[in-house]
Order: structure tokens, then C-alpha cells, then sequence
């Protein structure tokens, strides 16, 4: 496996190639400007300054551009930062690719579509499951690249639909468990959710908020989208209230981002499933980069708390 940037430590050299993130600038205290540029690749993501940066600099280093570089690991307030000796642009004959520095889900993009498709296969419901194919059928490219979020959980190419299964498997086991569950409902309430999240994103590089989604959000969205889905299907019923109920109310409360509580027993369900695999990817994410014996960094998303990574294996 080719070692990436979570493999180096504190005083390490590198030489190689990274992906600009993100970069933002700021004055130094002798008044002269400087970039913090943010780094990644595909195991994690690295910040560093470059100080006494120019206008063309500022120019130069954009997100979404590839850059060599070499320099060395420093630590900065307890957490690893670049130290930039040589910067450059790559070009054509560094043979390098962005997709090359983009972190992916661990499950491949054609097991992720066998997998969805067998579960909208278990639907009974004809309404039910022609909305949820037409939304399927509508982003097929755009479902299995997009990330579920700019930042904490699920933010790397294919992460939406890869916490959509994530969440399936889960609603699968408690189906069993609790059999008065309507499946149907769940299923497609998990399906559904956040697929508004393909327009309150602006993709799988350098993820922001577009102007819709920051200022309608991906809720509502997919509530309105929802409805005229079930129109052009010409679907009546209560099936489409439910299934926009369970979108609207899937954060839980209105101080998370939900317009409604939870008033249908799947759509509890959905808002507890979809918090614990949110948080589950959080901190496997975060424990990844240390060693055992370790604490994480402060989780913000995590009420800010740090995890320890305990020293003994599971025989």
C-alpha cells in the first residue's frame, strides 16, 4: 500500500505530490500576508503556511490544483502541521490525477449499486418503490460520487451512497428485531434522506454549500422534489406525506435542522440510525489517525470531546 500522508510523523521529510483543499489567507504580525493551505490525499489531510505569499502566489495555489512538494513534519499546538520548503504546480508530465488524492469509500462504487439495488428489491409497496426507483434512476451518476457531507462524517467521494447502505444494513437488523417496523417506509426514508444533499453540495472536490443548499438546505429540498416526483409518477396518497414526513424530520429537532419531530415510528427510527452511523464514521475516521494508547483531537461534531484508542486487541 502506497503510504500517504497519516503515515509520516512528527520531524519526517516528504517529497511528493498533494491536492489543495482549501486555502485561506491572513497577515502575519510583522503585517506581511501569508496562505494557509490545506492538503490532502487520499489517507487524511494536512495544513501548512505559506508565508510571505504574493499576489501571484495567491493566484497560483487554488483549490482543486496538485502541487509538489517537499518539506517536513513539524507540530504546532499538538497537532502535525506541514513545514513548505519547495512549492509547485504539477503538470502533465508529473502524471498525476486529482482523483489520485481523493479519499473513497471502502466499498466499491459496483457493489454499492448491487447492494441498493437488492434492498429497493425487498420493498413490497408499488408506490413506495417506484419513487424511490425514480429518484434512483434520476441521480444514478450523481448518488454514487457525491459525499455525504463538506466535513465530518462521510466526506469523501461515494460517502453518500455508502452511508445509504450503511444505514440499510442497520434499518435490515432492526427490522428483524422489531418486526411492527414497516420496512418499505424505512427503506426508503433512508434512501431518500439526504439525496437533496446532490444539490446542497457542490461535489465530491473541495466540497461547499452551493446558494440553494445554504439557503433552502437539502431537507427541504428533497420535501418539495419528493412531491413533484410523486406527480409526474401520478402517485396520490398518504405514502407521499409519510415519506416527505420522514425527510422533513430525520435531524430529530428543530435545533438540528429538522422543521418537524419524528411522528411516525420509522421516522424515530431513521433520525437513531442515521446519528449512529454518522457518529460511528466520525470516530472511526478520528481513532484511525492515531496509535493505541492515544487520544483523538477534539471531535467538535462529538460535543467536542477527545476518544482514547485503547492498547489491547479484541481476540
Amino acid at each position: 500500500m502506497t503510504q500517504g500522508i497519516k503515515d509520516y510523523k512528527i520531524n519526517d521529510e516528504f517529497e511528493g505530490f498533494m491536492l489543495i483543499k482549501e486555502v485561506r489567507k491572513g497577515i502575519a504580525s510583522n503585517g506581511k500576508p501569508f496562505l494557509t493551505l490545506i492538503f490532502r490525499d487520499k489517507t487524511g489531510e494536512i495544513d501548512a503556511k505559506l508565508w510571505g505569499a504574493t499576489p501571484e502566489d495567491e493566484e497560483m495555489y487554488q483549490p482543486e490544483k496538485v502541487v509538489k512538494l517537499t518539506g517536513n513534519i513539524n507540530e504546532f499546538r499538538g497537532r502535525a502541521q506541514f513545514r513548505i520548503k519547495t512549492i509547485r504546480i504539477a503538470t502533465k508530465t508529473d502524471n498525476v490525477r486529482i482523483s489520485d488524492f481523493l479519499e473513497t469509500a471502502p466499498i466499491e462504487v459496483e457493489e454499492l449499486k448491487v447492494l441498493m439495488t437488492e434492498f429497493i428489491f425487498e420493498m413490497k409497496n408499488p408506490n413506495i418503490q417506484r419513487i424511490v426507483r425514480a429518484f434512483i434512476k434520476k441521480y444514478e451518476e450523481e448518488l454514487y460520487i457525491y459525499p455525504a457531507a463538506s466535513k465530518n462524517h462521510h466526506a469523501y467521494v461515494s460517502g453518500l451512497a455508502h452511508h445509504i447502505i450503511s444505514m440499510l444494513k442497520l434499518a435490515k437488523q432492526l427490522c428483524e428485531l422489531y418486526p411492527s417496523l414497516n420496512k418499505d417506509l424505512l427503506y426508503a426514508g433512508i434512501i431518500l434522506h439526504d439525496i437533496g444533499k446532490i444539490h446542497e453540495l457542490s461535489g465530491a472536490i473541495s466540497t461547499s454549500y452551493t446558494v440553494p443548499g445554504t439557503l433552502l438546505g437539502h431537507i427541504s429540498i428533497m420535501v418539495s422534489e419528493i412531491e413533484e416526483v410523486a406527480e409526474e409518477l401520478k402517485i396520490e396518497g398518504e405514502e407521499v406525506v409519510v415519506l416527505q414526513h420522514i425527510v422533513l424530520s430525520h435531524h430529530g429537532k428543530a435545533e438540528w435542522g429538522s422543521p418537524k419531530p419524528p411522528m411516525i415510528k420509522e421516522a424515530e427510527m431513521l433520525h437513531f440510525i442515521d446519528n449512529i452511523d454518522a457518529k460511528m464514521n466520525m470516530l472511526d475516521r478520528a481513532l484511525s489517525q492515531i496509535e493505541p494508547g492515544e487520544f483523538t483531537e477534539r471531535v467538535f461534531a462529538l460535543d467536542n470531546r477527545s476518544f482514547y484508542k485503547p492498547t489491547f486487541e479484541d481476540k
